[in-house]
């Protein structure tokens, strides 16, 4: 369901931002922490009688798969894109990375994806598959498919993807024909 305004006509803004979230990441990232919880609770007190190497190994284990888990989650919670004049940027999670920014030179179009599924490409996250290009999937719904000069395709899930093409494409047109001032 959308209740985006489908004013056409109306100017874009200078810059134009969007964002899609995942909240589904939150629980998996609670996963990973449990995980390091239970590395650092065998690690101070463990009635582990197999030896210490054994022990350090578990401990390890459990810190090093819960801060991937974690960080690997919390890296794809949400994607914010940014439309400027010159560039778009697409920055991941609460840290930014990773990050993307492409000149608007390089975009040869934009196209809406009505749904983009983490299914289509292998999963959340930044993805890369040969037949699809590249992409940037944090939630199933719309999205934007950039056609780069180059040949290659970026897709990424946002929020109001629709007025992300518009404004795209204007910005491709208004720079086809020089600057406006």
């Amino acid at each position: 369901m959308r209740d985006h305004p489908q004013d056409v006509d109306a100017p874009h803004p200078d810059i134009w931002t969007g964002r899609a979230t995942n909240r589904f990441q939150w629980l998996l990232a609670l996963g990973g922490a449990a995980c390091m919880a239970l590395g650092i609770e065998l690690a101070v007190d463990s009635a582990w009688t197999s030896g210490t190497a054994a022990l350090a190994m578990a401990v390890v284990g459990c810190i090093a798969a819960g801060l991937l888990v974690l960080f690997g989650t919390l890296a794809f919670v949400h994607v914010d894109l940014k439309l400027d004049r010159e560039f778009l940027e697409v920055r991941c999670g609460h840290i930014g990375v990773p990050r993307r920014r492409i000149l608007l030179a390089h975009v040869a179009g934009a196209d809406f994806a009505p749904l983009v599924t983490p299914r289509h490409w292998g999963g959340w996250g930044y993805r890369w598959r040969p037949e699809k290009g590249t992409a940037v999937v944090v939630r199933r719904g719309e999205g934007v498919v950039l056609r780069l000069w180059d040949g290659h395709t970026f897709t990424i899930t946002v929020d109001d993807a629709e007025a992300a093409v518009r404004v795209i494409r204007d910005r491709l047109r208004s720079n086809a024909h020089g600057p406006l001032h």
